[in-house]
């Protein structure tokens, strides 16, 4: 048998789009003389459509691409993705499917057992857990059919809450009761710098474990915040991986099954150590992808001279082509000369058209306007957001003028801490780096200079400042860098309790103060805009935090 992987870039809703990528890869696979082409879970509707679920016409709209799929299947066999109505009176109205169709007809179809309710997903929202197990059986082979979550073994069944029965077992120990040959994942994985193992794992101990092959689909591409790397592969019965498919890009490949199961195709892993790759790659992927799916195509920032500024122009520049950027270098009397120059160096490396706005006048402006109801008053950080405020205006006067969608360049340590100021720096329709530490922006931007210096060395190198104040530092609100990435690390990723931080050797002043910021600072977050996710804990839906709560 011939079994094809079809990892594709789909567009939520868009259902013309995503019907004509998998008819079109269904009719490359018939030339191939495939027998079996896999795509990936909610093909048909891209992942994750969340509330258009309770749309009928959305459900309406599937079903008619469903319809349109199956009418391409003669002398071939398909596996896609879809919701489907569940038609029992009691549950949720939607199963999440996977559909196997032959000559025409749906012939088996498997719903979703374990449904996702953490961190960004909410299957258990809309969809009824499935509880029903068996194969199906096509040229002389048993195949069971798994959705994502389906093959994780450490989730037993009896987490779903399944209608009618609790399970004290997983979906691959109910299915493997029907002995089959090999087994098919459909998925849509979400990327995480922090877990970039942890998938491959699950395949390798479950191949290992129940001693079967593993064929997977992942999802590619981005979903506003949500960024899917694919990399699907294929796992021998012995766990040793026989191949992947590329990361953050759109691939197809053909699998002869009799080779899977003699251990045959063995490749050799030389994984890349230097995580910041893959996390460069995958936020040129999200900017890219939002932009398209949106219609969407010039994007603007405003160009510091610092280094978070820098990398997010970098990769913005690579996404979307240095010709749809337009920058301001926005100046006030605190900016030095060499953060202008730099940040002058870096468009031009690159390209990108920039204008310089001397923001001081406005500034002026604006305090003298507050002179009277501010008298007898000493300068503080009001005044420090004013020019903060001032830049964020102009910036979106250019958006609004121009139709340049303003990127948002606050990086994950600033973030978390409350180190920006709300309508001013905070601004943006997308933010880049509201995921990535500043220590990882300074590898990050290393990265980007490892052929070459794109980004100026002077903005790496210098000490981070806001520039809002005489000779202003970060350090001077802040710990450094170093510390406080390690800190929030713990607490936000690993979600461990300030003693337990304590614990670990971290001074307990330090500590709590860092957390006190944290939590003190959950009203900006929630007026931020929607931030490209690389780790298993970002900022925004997956992240919820009542604003009015008390925590430590």
């Amino acid at each position: 048998m011939k079994i094809a992987l079809a990892q594709l870039n789909y567009h939520i809703g868009n259902f013309e789009r995503n019907t004509a990528k998998i008819v079109e890869k269904i009719e490359e696979a018939k030339n191939d003389s495939v027998d079996l082409i896999v795509f990936s879970e909610m093909s048909v509707c891209g992942y994750p459509p969340q509330d258009l679920l309770e749309k009928k016409s959305f459900i309406d709209h599937c079903q008619e691409a469903v319809d349109e799929i199956v009418s391409n299947t003669k002398n071939i066999a398909v596996i896609i993705g879809s919701p489907t109505v569940n038609f029992h009176p009691k549950g949720k109205k939607l199963h999440n499917s996977a559909l196997f169709i032959h000559d025409g007809e749906i012939q088996f179809i498997q719903h979703k057992t374990l449904l996702p309710t953490y961190d960004i997903f909410d299957e258990y929202r809309y969809f009824e857990p499935n509880d029903k197990f068996n194969v199906i059986e096509y040229k002389g082979e048993k195949i069971a059919i798994t959705i994502c979550e389906d093959l994780w073994d450490e989730q037993p069944v009896s987490n779903t809450f399944a209608r009618n029965q609790l399970y004290t077992v997983t979906p691959m120990e109910k299915l493997i009761e029907h002995k089959p040959d090999f087994v098919i994942n459909i998925a849509a994985s979400p990327f995480s710098y922090t877990k970039i193992w942890g998938r491959k794992n699950i395949f390798i101990r479950n191949s290992k474990k129940y001693k079967l092959p593993i064929f997977n689909v992942n999802q590619v591409g981005a979903q506003t915040e949500l960024i899917f790397d694919g990399g699907s592969m294929v796992i021998n019965s012995d766990g040793t991986i026989a191949d992947e498919l590329k990361l953050f890009a759109e691939d197809y490949k053909v699998y002869n099954l009799e080779e899977i199961k003699r251990k045959k195709l063995k490749k050799h892993i030389n994984e890349d150590p230097y995580v910041i790759a893959k996390i460069h790659d995958a936020l040129v992927l999200g900017i890219r992808d939002y932009f398209k799916k949106v219609n969407l195509t010039k994007a603007t920032l405003g160009l510091s001279g610092g280094i978070d500024s820098a990398v997010a122009l970098a990769i913005a520049s690579e996404a979307l082509g240095h010709e749809n950027m337009r920058v301001l270098l926005l100046p006030s009397k605190f900016s030095s000369d060499h953060s202008i120059a730099d940040a002058v160096k870096l468009a031009e490396n690159l390209g990108v058209r920039y204008d310089i706005i001397n923001i001081q006048d406005v500034v002026d402006n604006f305090n003298k306007s507050l002179q009277t109801i501010f008298k007898g008053l000493k300068e503080d950080i009001t005044e420090e957001n004013i020019q903060a405020r001032a830049r964020g205006t102009i910036l979106m006067a250019l958006s609004n003028k121009f139709g340049h969608i303003l990127l948002n360049t606050s990086n994950k340590s600033e973030s978390a801490v409350g180190y920006g100021t709300l309508y001013g720096d905070m601004a943006g329709g997308l933010s880049v780096l509201g995921d990535v530490y500043k220590t990882d922006v300074y590898k990050l931007a290393q990265y980007i200079n490892r052929e070459k210096e794109i980004i100026p060395l002077h903005s790496i190198q210098k000490a981070p400042s806001a520039e809002l104040r005489p000779d202003q530092k970060d350090s001077d609100s802040l710990p450094e860098y170093e510390v406080l990435d390690k800190i929030l690390f713990e607490y936000i990723e690993l979600q461990k309790t300030p003693d337990e931080i304590i614990s670990e050797g971290w001074e307990k002043s330090v500590v709590e103060r860092i957390i006190k910021l944290v939590d003190s600072n959950e009203f900006k977050r929630y007026q931020a805009p929607p931030i490209l996710r690389i780790s298993s804990k970002a900022f925004g839906a997956g992240r919820r935090i009542p604003l009015v709560a008390k925590l430590y």
